[in-house]
């Protein structure tokens, strides 16, 4: 039986701003928009107002933090990933995807995570619009992984077929983040 919180995690109340970002986003929902880019048949271009029309979906996950905290019970509303990757054709190559955001921050997540059920674009927590220190409009959450891999503001999902290391990853952080594997940084050899 799994437990409740991942080995070496705390329980918070708060919701604390982490971001590689300088600054945050001037956010003008009508004019946002995902791209979905690289081993697809077409690149599509997705309008968040296009996005919100979409099957609503709320996964209930808690979120963990490499800095060895975690938040349980969070209620997230928006759209599977899995379900918009409905409107695209994969290329059988496609084994990663590097997730972007506006500001530049970029995160590499290998796709049977980001296809997995609780994977979620998300633009609203417990019953609210996320705030814009935390991701609104778009907010990649990825349940099992550490929050770093849970990209804010994001802009383009680009799907490839080798694992290429985002922001952090170049910075000495785990590659793939599994938060019940303790995979917070890389091991020196």
């Amino acid at each position: 039986m799994k437990k409740r919180i991942p080995p070496g995690q705390i329980i918070i109340t708060g919701f604390p701003v982490r971001t590689a970002e300088s600054s945050l986003a001037h956010i003008d929902p009508d004019r946002w928009s995902l791209s979905i880019t690289g081993l697809v048949d077409n690149d599509i271009i997705i309008p968040f107002k296009e996005i919100q029309s979409m099957k609503l979906s709320e996964v209930k996950s808690d979120f963990h933090c490499v800095e060895k905290w975690s938040i349980p019970d969070n209620r997230w509303k928006g759209v599977k990933i899995k379900n918009l990757f409905n409107k695209i054709s994969i290329k059988p190559e496609a084994r990663f995807a590097m997730v972007y955001s506006w500001g530049g921050y970029d995160s590499d997540i290998d796709l049977d995570a980001l296809l997995h059920e609780n994977t979620i674009l998300a633009w609203e927590r417990n019953g609210k619009p996320i705030e814009p220190e935390h991701g609104y409009p778009l907010r990649l959450i990825i349940p099992d992984r550490y929050a770093y891999k849970s990209v804010k503001w994001v802009v383009e999902i680009e799907l490839m077929s080798e694992d290429t290391p985002g922001y952090w990853e170049r910075r000495g952080y785990h590659m793939r983040a599994d938060v019940w594997a303790q995979e917070r940084f890389l091991t020196k050899k």
